[in-house]
């Protein structure tokens, strides 16, 4: 039997959410070998995301089944009120399972969606929500201009000739296209032949420029548009993610990015704000260790690598 009334029937006001809602997707097993860095990553990802973004946002966290240090670390985020929403599952769902949750559940009108490992530069969401509302019958934004796929924006070139100021050429310098890729474990060399005979497609539309492409590892877009493609059946931990690039492009939708970059790859480690991949040229000249270049040998290799994989599932599967 109920006694007294509910003292929630009282309250007149609710908080309201922000109309954009960060989405970090965050998965550290362990902080060894492979993940030795990626708290000290996500940290800096945290911070960045939260420094001069260009506008208010709330910020929702998927922790995909981590280590008992990082969920401490997201539980104190959380209560020091970094965080408006903490989502701890007790088991990695996969980028698809924590997508369906994420995305679906996101409060915001505007969702932007980031994996852990970002690094942010000053009005990255300012610029990101400025291109979003300026195109028509967007289906996501990436704050950083790189080399996508053209199979994933052909939709996208096809309006623009048809709507807008289309050109092609070296939009992106060399620099920046080379950053980037060494970020993903690229060579110098094999990055020049590829820079060489790719192209950049850049659209001006209505005052606002934009570059043809984007990527689902950082992306904004309207909720309702990502529930087009909800639910998400991807019945591996990583690999099947450009299913929303295909999906949002079969669709008609335009795929775009930012013309400078205020996003950057960090991947599971530091190295980038330490300067290794700028010294990467320098470092490649060198001499490698007897030991290094036996490590490098072929079927050593994959020996070590295939022990290393079947330790890791032997735990976290």
């Amino acid at each position: 039997m109920r006694k007294g009334q509910n003292p929630a029937k009282f309250v007149k006001d609710v908080a309201r959410p922000e109309r954009v809602t960060v989405a970090l997707l965050n998965y550290i097993p362990f902080l060894s070998g492979f993940y030795a860095e990626t708290l000290d990553v996500l940290k800096v990802s945290l911070e960045s995301m939260h420094k001069d973004a260009g506008l208010p946002f709330d910020l929702m966290v998927f922790d995909n089944g981590s280590c008992e240090e990082v969920r401490d670390f997201l539980v104190k985020e959380k209560e020091e009120g970094r965080i408006q929403y903490l989502i701890l599952a007790e088991k990695n769902m996969g980028k698809g399972g924590a997508w369906n949750v994420m995305l679906a559940g996101a409060p915001g009108e505007i969702i932007t969606y980031t994996d852990a490992d970002v690094l942010f530069s000053p009005n990255w969401l300012t610029r990101s929500v400025e291109i979003l509302e300026s195109f028509p019958n967007v289906g996501m934004v990436t704050a950083r201009p790189f080399r996508t796929p053209p199979e994933f924006y052909e939709s996208t070139l096809k309006w623009a000739k048809e709507n807008a100021k289309l050109d092609e050429g070296q939009f992106i310098p060399w620099e920046t296209f080379l950053e980037f890729n060494l970020s993903l474990g690229q060579t110098e060399e094999e990055n020049k032949k590829v820079y060489a005979e790719t192209r950049d497609w850049r659209i001006a539309y209505k005052g606002v420029t934009a570059l043809a492409g984007a990527s689902h590892w950082q992306f904004t877009a309207y909720k309702s548009t990502l529930g087009q493609f909800l639910p998400f059946d991807m019945d591996k931990p990583m690999g099947q993610v450009r299913q929303l690039d295909k999906r949002m492009n079969d669709a008609g939708l335009l795929r775009l990015m930012v013309s400078d970059p205020l996003a950057m790859n960090m991947s599971n480690t530091l190295g980038y704000l330490r300067g290794e991949l700028g010294n990467q040229k320098e470092r490649g000249k060198k001499k490698e260790s007897f030991g290094k270049r036996i490590l490098e040998l072929g079927f050593i290799k994959k020996m070590l690598l295939t022990i290393y994989n079947k330790i890791f599932k032997m735990y976290y599967e």
